[in-house]
C-alpha cells in the first residue's frame, strides 16, 4: 500500500473489477487508450488473474481516496523491463469521470513514480499518449516528462489517424 497525501494505492480486489470495468468502458475515456474497444465482464476477469495476479511485468494499482476509502481508478507500472529497468506509467480516473486532475491523479502519479524508482529501482518511466489526448499531455509535461518521440498515424481513432507521442522520466537517483 502507497499513501499520499489525498490518496492511497492499494492492491486491486475483486469488488473493484465491475467498477474499473464500467469506467473503462465509457467512451469519453476509452479513447484514450491503448485497449480502445469495450471490455466484457470475462475479459476484465481475464485481465485480473493473468495480469494484475501474476506481477510479472506489470504491477497494478487501485487509487482510492485517503478520506473516503471511495475507489477513484486505477495506475500501474506496465510492460516492465526488469532487465532494463524501465516501465510503462498507466493511470486513470474514472470516478466521476474525471479522467486526469490536479489533486488524485497527479498524488497518485508521483506516488507510482516515487514506487517504481525508489522501490523497484527503475531507471526510466515512460508513457504512450495519443495526439488528440492534449490533458494527458500536459499532465505529464506537468510531473516533469519530456517528449522523447512522436510517431506519426500510429493510433486509429474517431475516424482518423493520430500520433503516438512518447514521454519519459530518468531516475533522478544515483
Amino acid at each position: 500500500m502507497l499513501i499520499g497525501k489525498n490518496v492511497t494505492l492499494r492492491a486491486i480486489e475483486p469488488e473493484d473489477l465491475e467498477s474499473l470495468r464500467i469506467w473503462r468502458n465509457q467512451p469519453k475515456l476509452r479513447q484514450f487508450f491503448r485497449e480502445f474497444t469495450e471490455i466484457s465482464k470475462t475479459e476484465q476477469l481475464k485481465w485480473y488473474e493473468t495480469v494484475v495476479l501474476s506481477k510479472k511485468n506489470t504491477l497494478m494499482f487501485a487509487i482510492v481516496n485517503k478520506d473516503s476509502n471511495t475507489l477513484l481508478g486505477a495506475c500501474g507500472l506496465c510492460y516492465i523491463d526488469w532487465l532494463r529497468k524501465s516501465a510503462d506509467l498507466s493511470i486513470y480516473i474514472g470516478h466521476e469521470a474525471i479522467y486526469l486532475d490536479k489533486i488524485y491523479a497527479t498524488d497518485a502519479a508521483r506516488l507510482l513514480i516515487e514506487y517504481g524508482f525508489k522501490e523497484i529501482g527503475l531507471h526510466r518511466i515512460w508513457v504512450e499518449v495519443y495526439g488528440h489526448d492534449v490533458q494527458k499531455q500536459d499532465f505529464f509535461q506537468s510531473l516533469g516528462f519530456h517528449q522523447e518521440g512522436n510517431f506519426k498515424d500510429a493510433h486509429w481513432t474517431d475516424g482518423k489517424w493520430v500520433n503516438s507521442i512518447f514521454y519519459g522520466m530518468l531516475t533522478h537517483l544515483k
